[in-house]
């Protein structure tokens, strides 16, 4: 039985090496990172927090060859962004399993004025390529005719910045904007969508297969848009190696770019 057991890990493990090789190093998203750039050197595309990091950096990063996309969170405000307290009154109620955040009112001039005016100029000061953009689930949360709205114009305000624009998640206004009759690229360049293939257990904090029903469904989803032309990518929450032999696989056959973690944090 040993001598099987052996066998077989040998086996997965020569199946996952070889798997490794599409898409490794492609695209990493790194959102609690605050080090040195030159530590994500492995990757080509790197989303970090660039609200954090100096344009020199960011520059200097990127003439070496790398693309830098930043996190921008449209949709919900964090109680440690130093613009916090300002903007505090168009919170809307807490955001569940992250108690430091809250969702906002998107239909808020001030915040449409805040994230376009303000909020996207810095960060394409710094010399970004693309936005990272977050928390469009909010129409998910609020599924009324203002939010949808206000999220309209914050995406393709940001479009008109002529940067890549990746929503991370917000599957519900996307599909509401095109089942409007709206393109897909007249608010977005690309999808990044969390736990395809993977699910989180909030309550035990684990990772595990996603279930039959989701899998089909953002697959289905992702194919979609990938098929009119919109940029894939992938982030998957495991450390199971069979699991992300399963991811890789998938994504190698859809031509998409993943990245694989081992923490909701995000850091290196």
């Amino acid at each position: 039985m040993k001598k099987y057991n052996l066998i077989v890990a040998t086996i997965i493990s020569a199946l996952a090496l070889s798997a490794c090789s599409y898409g490794e190093g492609e695209y990493g998203v790194f959102l609690s990172y605050d080090g040195d750039l030159e530590d994500l050197s492995d990757y080509k595309t790197v989303v970090i927090d660039a609200q954090y990091f100096d344009k020199e950096d960011i520059e200097d990063f990127k003439e070496q060859g790398h693309e830098v996309y930043s996190y921008i969170n449209v949709g919900s405000i964090e109680s440690f962004r130093d613009y916090y307290d300002e903007y505090e009154d168009l919170t809307l109620d807490v955001y569940e399993h992250w108690e430091e955040e809250k969702w906002v009112d998107v239909s808020s001039g001030r915040w449409q004025e805040f994230i376009l005016d303000i909020l996207a100029p810095d960060l394409l000061d710094k010399g970004i390529d693309g936005f990272f953009v977050d928390n469009c689930d909010v129409y998910y949360q609020y599924p009324e005719k203002e939010i949808f709205e206000g999220l309209t114009v914050i995406m393709k305000g940001l479009i008109a910045t002529g940067a890549e624009v990746v929503v991370n998640g917000g599957d519900a206004f996307v599909t509401a904007y095109t089942d409007e009759g709206g393109d897909a690229d007249d608010i977005i360049t690309g999808i990044n969508q969390e736990s395809v293939l993977t699910s989180i257990d909030w309550d035990e904090e684990a990772f595990h297969e996603a279930a039959a029903d989701d899998e089909e469904y953002f697959k289905d989803y992702i194919e979609t848009y990938a098929d009119e032309g919109i940029d894939i990518y992938l982030l998957e929450y495991t450390d199971d190696p069979l699991l992300s032999m399963k991811i890789r696989r998938y994504c190698k056959a859809h031509g998409f770019k993943y990245y694989i973690s081992d923490s909701l944090e995000l850091d290196l």
